[in-house]
């Protein structure tokens, strides 16, 4: 009894962990150590990856678990992110700029609840190869890797106390969070590569390519991390319109299914 409990109480703690960083990213936006914040929001991400992961290898599933996870989800990537990025970038912007960082904050929550929702209904087909919006965690990791590479190009280091010497690049970041808010609630659908198990049906092909995104990332991190999250914002243009074709051609679930499990 003792050992199965042990096994469900390990991947809450790796949840709690996430929610450390992201509450480590609010303080360090709140002292001006954005670089920190962002990392620690990035580190929250590969925790989020990980959790649910090693709950299903345990056999430690629970309602408990997958809710303690939304709202850590929510910290992380919903509050800890919209602080982050108002104190970096959205301060000179005043009220349009504090309300676009709220936007994105309660479209995440929105994001998560209808998530849920949909999981509550019990038809994993909506979910096993698509999602139904940008996932939170993707925006998440779309805005602080366009931090990270403003920093790693030296154009943010002073956005938030007005310096706007970049012009257009400093307008960048309030035009992502309006976006991303948006893209969390839309229908827009989203890959979600639950479907796809390289590690098995091509294992020499997998460790190629992970070894070759390592590489990539020692020698430039900010601009690969940058380079990804938006390459995967821009797969929705064909993601969605492959979804569109499944469903016309009757291999997805029904059109009227989807609709019943939107709020």
């Amino acid at each position: 009894m003792t050992g199965k409990r042990t096994a469900y109480i390990f991947p809450s703690l790796l949840t709690t962990g996430g929610m450390f960083f992201g509450f480590y990213a609010i303080m360090a936006a709140l002292t001006g150590q954005y670089e920190r914040g962002a990392l620690a929001i990035v580190a929250a991400g590969i925790v989020d990856g990980l959790d649910g992961r090693v709950a299903r290898a345990m056999n430690a599933t629970s309602a408990f678990g997958k809710e303690y996870d939304s709202l850590a989800d929510f910290l992380s990537f919903g509050i800890a992110p919209a602080v982050l990025i108002h104190q970096w970038a959205l301060v000179p912007f005043n009220r349009v700029g504090w309300a676009g960082a709220f936007l994105y904050a309660v479209c995440g929550a929105l994001r998560l609840a209808r998530f849920n929702v949909q999981h509550y209904v019990g038809d994993e087909r909506v979910f096993k190869r698509y999602f139904q919006g940008l996932p939170i965690p993707a925006a998440a990791v779309v805005l602080v890797s366009t931090l990270l590479f403003y920093l790693e190009m030296g154009w943010g280091a002073s956005l938030g106390s007005g310096d706007h010497g970049r012009g257009g690049w400093a307008w960048l970041p309030l035009v992502l969070v309006y976006a991303l808010g948006i893209l969390m609630v839309s229908n827009i659908r989203f890959r979600s590569m639950k479907d796809m198990d390289w590690h098995k049906s091509r294992p020499f092909v997998t460790l190629v390519g992970v070894v070759l995104f390592l590489t990539v990332l020692t020698i430039h991190p900010a601009v690969t991390l940058f380079l990804l999250s938006w390459l995967y914002l821009a797969s929705a243009f064909h993601s969605h319109r492959e979804y569109r074709r499944l469903l016309a051609e009757g291999k997805e679930v029904e059109e009227d299914e989807v609709k019943d499990f939107t709020v």
